[in-house]
């Protein structure tokens, strides 16, 4: 079960998250292989919590043998935050639950909330007040701070290979070993 703390002022902002100050494209996703090692899963989880219908690729299902699910960047995200929340021991149950209440989130949403639960319960908390609200009550024993889990991903996504679901070309930041091997292409040939 997912409950929202009392109503405060929702108004921080998601300034500081991506390197170039702008949300995930939407249509830029990551094979399975890689959404494990960005979330932090194994790849049995992944694929069980695809089949489960828990957390499954919003860009590309899979379609058969040999075909590639591919994971958005709000997938991985959730991916991080249900291993989180298993790991704390929150009930699948209710971490069905919550996880449904984030796919209704847009990024930046996602980037204001702290999730509490206190084993039974999470709870999603927006704002100071709110946290201390429900701290307050009692009620909270552990949180996740979702802009934490997602600093951790825009921090690594960028070494993982990336695909267009619609079929453009992906511009990638050039790093050292392949810049490497271009200059010495370029003096041998």
């Amino acid at each position: 079960m997912v409950e929202e703390a009392s109503n405060g002022d929702a108004a921080a902002e998601q300034g500081g998250l991506f390197p170039d100050a702008s949300l995930p494209d939407e249509l830029v996703g990551y094979r399975g292989p890689a959404a494990c090692q960005i979330a932090g899963i194994t790849y049995r989880q992944l694929d069980y919590w695809a089949r489960t219908k828990l957390v499954g690729p919003s860009i590309r299902g899979a379609a058969g043998s040999g075909s590639q699910r591919l994971y958005s960047f709000k997938d991985i995200l959730v991916l991080k935050v249900v291993k989180r929340l298993l790991d704390t021991g929150v009930s699948l149950h209710n971490i069905r639950v919550a996880v449904e209440h984030l796919r209704n989130r847009g990024v930046e949403d996602l980037a204001r909330l702290t999730l509490f639960s206190d084993g039974t319960t999470v709870y999603e908390c927006t704002s100071p007040e709110e946290v201390v609200d429900l701290l307050q009550g009692g009620q909270g024993v552990f949180g996740i701070a979702v802009s934490g889990a997602m600093r951790e991903i825009s921090g690594t996504i960028h070494e993982f290979p990336a695909e267009r679901a619609d079929g453009g070309e992906m511009v990638q930041a050039e790093d050292e070993l392949s810049r490497r091997r271009r200059d010495r292409q370029a003096e041998t040939g």
